[in-house]
């Protein structure tokens, strides 16, 4: 299916460039990388942009690397290329495994993780791993440059915290200075080449502390405090377990469409979270951190 109407097309070659064409075009552009979802929301006529900024001649954005204690993944890494990366494997275990549980081989060479959180979807798979990373997405303006925690970007289903006039750069996550391990469940049809029905994530840090965090089973991805608080103060038991899984249905919101009931992601949310604390926690006590 072709895009049924007529439209703008640039490709700058630097960022100052890219926010210079959306500084004057705002609303009326939509930024180009993988364009897996912009290119269908497009065909359905979803978004009419008047002009498209494609931003893959911008190598910078493109880079994998540490800045002192911060992993930084550029706007245009696919999700293929958080698979080739071996600091991913080392740093952030659980990105590395949902990265790998996206969509197709095909999609995965195009999309990119920063396009993923960008259009918000409540099947992304990407938020569940950054948030309990505590990851801080960038921006870039005419009117400078902004930092915002992730626990604060998603708004509501494909709405999020950046601005007209703003483009990603890259995303930050710090990394722990002490032992840690993660681990990441995700629901689908068929192994990856499925949207996400539900998918959970959780990190275990020093001092016997936990992040958890839910995606697809809502307007947007959350991060449960109140299951944190529980498991900190209470640590790991068959009973606190069974106390976090009944207090998961005052935490998300499934719902039911053509892919699953809300009751079955429901009861399976509850059993990819104990699936992926055991997990993260057996990861844990390994002297070195093993991914898939």
């Amino acid at each position: 299916m072709a895009i049924p109407y007529e439209f703008a097309y640039e490709r700058p070659e630097t960022a100052e460039q890219a926010i210079k064409l959306l500084g004057k075009y705002g609303k009326n552009a939509r930024i180009l990388a993988g364009g897996t979802d912009l290119a269908n929301q497009m065909k359905q006529g979803f978004r009419v942009p008047e002009i498209l900024i494609d931003i893959k001649n911008i190598k910078e954005w493109e880079v994998i690397k540490m800045v002192n204690n911060e992993l930084h993944i550029g706007s245009l890494v696919t999700f293929n290329d958080l698979r080739k990366s071996q600091l991913i494997r080392e740093k952030l275990n659980i990105l590395f495994e949902a990265a790998g549980l996206v969509a197709s081989t095909g999609v995965r060479n195009r999309a990119t993780m920063v396009g993923n959180i960008c259009s918000a979807v409540a099947c992304m798979d990407s938020a569940a791993p950054l948030l309990v990373h505590e990851a801080v997405i960038h921006t870039m303006s005419i009117d400078g440059e902004r930092a915002i925690p992730i626990q604060q970007w998603f708004i509501d289903n494909r709405k999020t915290a950046i601005q007209d006039n703003e483009l990603v750069t890259h995303v930050s996550i710090p990394i722990p200075e002490k032992k840690y391990a993660g681990a990441y469940q995700k629901m689908m049809r068929y192994s990856g080449e499925d949207l996400s029905q539900s998918n959970v994530g959780v990190l275990v840090l020093s001092d016997n502390k936990y992040h958890v965090a839910f995606g697809s089973v809502g307007p947007i991805p959350k991060r449960s405090l109140k299951i944190e608080n529980l498991l900190n103060t209470k640590g790991i038991s068959k009973e606190t377990i069974e106390e976090a899984k009944a207090m998961i249905e005052t935490v998300i919101a499934p719902i039911t469409d053509v892919r699953a009931t809300k009751e079955y992601r429901m009861h399976m949310t509850k059993v990819m979270f104990e699936r992926a604390l055991k997990s993260a926690v057996e990861r844990f006590k390994q002297p070195k951190l093993i991914t898939q």
